[in-house]
């Protein structure tokens, strides 16, 4: 098993590109800086739930935090283009061998189960959400259903080679209990597959300070995921490790990823992460705080876009040298 927690290894840091400031941070490319689970499509799942200008899911058993809007939508889209760019190209990081039945669980826009579909023809891949807001044009080996995660799941014994997860801190009370169902719809010798990221930011050469606004922010989110119940600490101290194995999950392998905010990295590669970094955080900011400012810690919305505006100056701040840490984690189920 790798090493027990989010910090990085010093070898591992991120050259800064001298010249950084002197550059526009930018791409034209880029834009500027208890029941059953699985139910069917109704009215009152696309009469959507609005809050300050955003539309939330409608699914009455489940408390998820994210709008599921154009706008939250496009930032999901950019998330999920940056993290394979910081993956090297890739979709996912679990040995796979040919796989035939395949579960993206909170598929969002359904972009990485469309992607995947699309690597792997031979394979059946469902795609699972709260929202129905995935695309109708589609692989003819992929769909989409509405389903609560969090509730007892509909799939039989032994279905899937492979399940994945990602980006779903603060979405369930009980995590041991997801990766139970996981455990249990996995065919012996299938895996799970589950990438996260932490509510913090940090920097290796001490630029951001420790007054920061970022350092306000992990307090915050961390703070609002307890009120909830539903922990937005998912990778901090390997809970989610902890939890795999309490599922019955053993021998779970574990890689994190440094992912820039802003283009001041040197490496090329890093470079490009960080700059999509920094527009994901332009279009997805008022998204992430806006639900579990104003219903969970009870924020005035108007100081809360206030508090936004400070975070926005934080992203766009040249002179911090800042990046999240994204873990992922991979296991497979026991043969026997």
């Amino acid at each position: 098993m790798a090493e027990s927690s989010t910090a990085a290894n010093p070898a591992e840091q991120i050259t800064v590109d001298p010249d950084f400031r002197d550059d526009d941070d930018g791409d034209s490319s880029l834009g500027d800086d208890g029941a059953l689970s699985t139910t069917s499509i109704s009215e009152s799942i696309l009469e959507y739930r609005k809050l300050h200008g955003r539309t939330y899911h409608n699914f009455k058993s489940a408390e998820y935090w994210g709008p599921n809007d154009e706008q939250q939508n496009e930032g999901l889209d950019l998330n999920h283009h940056m993290l394979y760019l910081a993956l090297n190209g890739k979709l996912f990081l679990a040995p796979l061998k040919d796989p035939k039945m395949v579960l993206d669980v909170g598929t969002g826009t359904g972009i990485w189960a469309i992607d995947f579909a699309d690597e792997f023809p031979g394979a059946e891949v469902i795609g699972t959400d709260l929202s129905p807001i995935q695309p109708g044009w589609v692989p003819p080996n992929c769909k989409f259903e509405l389903d609560d995660a969090s509730q007892e799941w509909t799939f039989p014994d032994n279905t899937f080679d492979y399940i994945h997860i990602r980006l779903l801190m603060g979405s369930f009370k009980d995590w041991t209990k997801v990766y139970k169902e996981c455990f249990r719809c996995l065919k012996p010798g299938g895996w799970l597959e589950h990438l996260d990221g932490t509510v913090r930011v940090l920097s290796d050469d001490g630029s951001v300070p420790p007054d920061s606004i970022w350092n306000e922010w992990a307090s915050v989110f961390a703070e609002a995921g307890k009120k909830m119940g539903q922990t937005m600490e998912i990778i901090d101290d390997d809970n989610y490790i902890k939890w795999m194995g309490e599922a019955g999950f053993n021998d779970i392998q574990k890689k994190n990823i440094k992912t820039p905010i802003g283009g001041w990295a040197a490496d090329k590669r890093q470079k490009e992460v960080g700059q999509f970094n920094r527009v994901c955080w332009e279009t997805s900011l008022e998204g992430y705080a806006l639900y579990m400012l104003t219903q969970v810690m009870r924020w005035d919305p108007n100081a809360v876009q206030v508090w936004l505006a400070k975070v926005r100056a934080a992203v766009r701040n040249k002179s911090y040298h800042a990046y999240h840490i994204w873990g992922t984690a991979f296991a497979q189920k026991p043969n026997a």
